[in-house]
């Protein structure tokens, strides 16, 4: 069997940053996946279930809204490292292209208050499992320590 794409990786090399993982193509269109890698891998402690539980559903409901990108977005959701999210959308689209995009999800996710949304028995298979103050230390984690400081470093995989 072949080794998928993202193991491929070298997770050794690797730091927190937005990268494209894959581009696949349906029919005529481009679909890019985006890693958006928050901690080192096997260098810092992984995050717990419940705040990367907080930072699907607050990330998912941003995209899914998001004006330029809602018609665009195919999947938010948990790397199961937990070390990340996965981001997919639709379009031929460069880290350095939707590194703003990337930028304002996760200042949402830090200021956000509230109910979190879907975080009901009704609408999560889980909705206990949230911890919204971990959520927002861990988006200003990676907003101070690799959004608000990106370099091409952090916009394409290590070698």
């Amino acid at each position: 069997m072949e080794k998928i794409a993202s193991f491929t990786i070298n997770h050794l090399a690797l730091e927190p940053g937005v990268y494209v993982s894959r581009k696949d193509k349906v029919g005529a269109e481009v679909i890019t996946t985006f890693d958006l890698r928050m901690t080192a891998p096997n260098k810092e402690p992984v995050m717990n279930n419940a705040e990367m539980h907080t930072i699907e559903h607050l990330g998912a409901t941003f995209l899914r809204n998001d004006p330029d990108f809602k018609d665009r977005t195919i999947y938010f959701g948990p790397m199961g490292c937990r070390t990340g999210f996965y981001m997919v959308l639709a379009g031929d689209l460069t880290s350095k292209e939707v590194a703003p995009l990337v930028t304002r999800m996760y200042e949402f996710i830090r200021d956000f208050e509230g109910e979190i949304p879907g975080a009901t028995a009704r609408d999560c298979g889980n909705y206990l499992d949230q911890n919204l103050g971990m959520a927002h230390y861990l988006a200003k984690r990676y907003l101070d320590k690799t959004l608000y400081n990106i370099t091409d470093e952090h916009l394409v995989y290590p070698e």
